[in-house]
């Protein structure tokens, strides 16, 4: 297949993009995800038709995609197939609308089991595992910057700063309850996003 003359050079660009990510780079997931997110957004605010189920909605689209990357086949453009995820995502979503109640305290799983925490406090550590800490934080901290901006805020009053949950919500000024809700919620997104890195969180 002559890839140069089916396709423009954007979405060549996004084949080589998706082919680093495969391979473990993370900068690369974030080039994607900078690519398309605000389109994306757009697209399914268009469905839903509110802002936080919109934000939501296109983090778990990319989570989606990036999880089924090595799935993708070259035949049409990353685009294409995104937004195709992304679509059907909101659609699901129409479809159930239903809320759950989730406990801030206890580590997010997922359906097949798996789980995240975001402690990562700790004491008396050797030096190599002061080491694997820091690297750890950092990986954290790139997958929070690709969360929308209310919940970058809280995950970093909570796990960066230390504060108390009561102390989050004195200082936003929004109830405890909405606080611990969209922590939590903040949390499956990065388990989300995070799962599909090589990197264990």
């Amino acid at each position: 297949m002559d890839l140069d003359r089916q396709f423009s050079q954007k979405a060549l660009e996004d084949f080589e993009l998706i082919d680093e990510a495969i391979e473990g780079n993370e900068q690369a997931y974030a080039q994607l995800m900078g690519r398309y997110r605000k389109s994306v957004y757009h697209t399914i605010l268009k469905m839903v038709r509110n802002v936080d189920d919109a934000e939501d909605l296109t983090i778990e689209a990319f989570a989606k995609a990036f999880k089924n990357l090595s799935k993708f086949k070259k035949d049409y453009t990353f685009s294409t197939w995104l937004f195709r995820i992304a679509s059907n995502n909101a659609i699901d979503f129409i479809r159930k609308k239903k809320l759950e109640t989730y406990s801030i305290d206890a580590e997010v799983t997922n359906k097949d089991g798996d789980t995240m925490s975001m402690n990562i406090q700790d004491s008396g550590l050797t030096p190599q595992e002061e080491a694997i800490k820091a690297q750890k934080i950092q990986i954290v901290r790139e997958f929070v910057s690709l969360l929308p901006p209310k919940y970058q805020r809280l995950v970093k009053l909570r796990y960066f700063e230390e504060k108390s949950y009561d102390e989050i919500a004195a200082e936003l000024e929004a109830p405890l309850g909405t606080i611990k809700a969209q922590l939590h919620r903040a949390r499956e997104l990065l388990y989300d996003l995070a799962k599909n890195s090589k990197n264990i969180l």
